[in-house]
């Protein structure tokens, strides 16, 4: 009769452990179910699949109902200068930006206004160099801030970049591009048309490239800033910025014919006509 008594516990204890499980599993399985089937993602997988579905819901840049401007950013293209000649896909694009402008060996790369470029560890915005060189210059170096909140320069334009290498000085750097450009236009220009004619005048080639050094901005990779010193070039830290618009504006209005005929005085440059 003892035992009959001990018995009766024992049977409700097993009732109710079972209970509590079968109320555990109905939870964990309502659980599961109301999270869907993106439940068991990572949470970075997560956020991609969210960043994704309001870019597809407003594409168009403009404010959702909350209030908030989503927009896509732009990944611009990793330049590297070590990478040049190695990384194939670089050197097709540099390739296809120098063939636009017919130019080949004279520059080392084309970079856009809104583009970031490195040299050895050295990371260099061009539109870093840009604001200082236009502050120097007292003018302001336009920007707008697109949908996306990225700051990006008002006008894209693009950019011829020189590494200064050893042996270098900026006569022979502007010398090089000057000849590579006439030859592209069916001109060929003598190796020692830049030097000073009769009487120790300077030839139309060497007025041009006195020009020039008033056109380039040149930019220090050490100190980090627009330089004003053209004559001293250390090799692998400073750079010949270009600004290729101004650059084939001023060779195209030349008539090669004509180039002796040009007048220099320090600051202004006169073209003759090609009549």
């Amino acid at each position: 009769m003892l035992l009959k008594k001990n018995e009766k516990p024992s049977v409700i204890i097993t009732i109710a452990l079972v209970a509590a499980g079968v109320i555990i599993v109905s939870i964990v399985f309502f659980n599961r179910a109301n999270k869907g089937p993106d439940a068991d993602d990572k949470p970075q997988d997560v956020i991609s699949k969210t960043v994704e579905g309001i870019a597809k819901k407003r594409s168009d840049g403009l404010p959702d109902k909350d209030g908030v401007v989503q927009g896509q950013i732009v990944i611009k293209p990793t330049i590297d200068y070590k990478d040049l000649k190695k990384d194939s896909r670089l050197k097709n694009l540099m390739g296809s930006r120098k063939q636009q402008l017919g130019l080949d060996k004279s520059l080392d790369m084309i970079v856009n206004s809104d583009e970031i470029f490195t040299i050895g560890d050295i990371e260099v915005s061009m539109s870093d160099i840009l604001k200082q060189a236009f502050l120097k210059q007292g003018d302001v170096f336009e920007e707008k801030i697109e949908t996306s909140g990225e700051v990006r320069p008002q006008k894209i334009k693009q950019y011829g970049i020189y590494v200064v290498q050893p042996g270098d000085n900026i006569w022979n750097i502007h010398f090089n591009i000057l000849r590579e450009y006439y030859n592209t236009q069916g001109v060929s220009v003598a190796p020692k048309a830049d030097e000073p004619v009769d009487r120790g005048l300077s030839s139309g080639v060497g007025k041009i490239l006195k020009f020039s050094e008033t056109m380039v901005i040149i930019y220090n990779l050490v100190e980090r800033k627009v330089d004003t010193n053209i004559d001293l070039l250390e090799p692998l830290s400073k750079i010949i910025v270009y600004n290729m618009d101004e650059v084939f504006s001023l060779l195209k209005e030349i008539n090669y014919q004509n180039i002796d005929r040009i007048q220099f005085d320090g600051k202004t440059i006169w073209i003759p006509s090609e009549n």
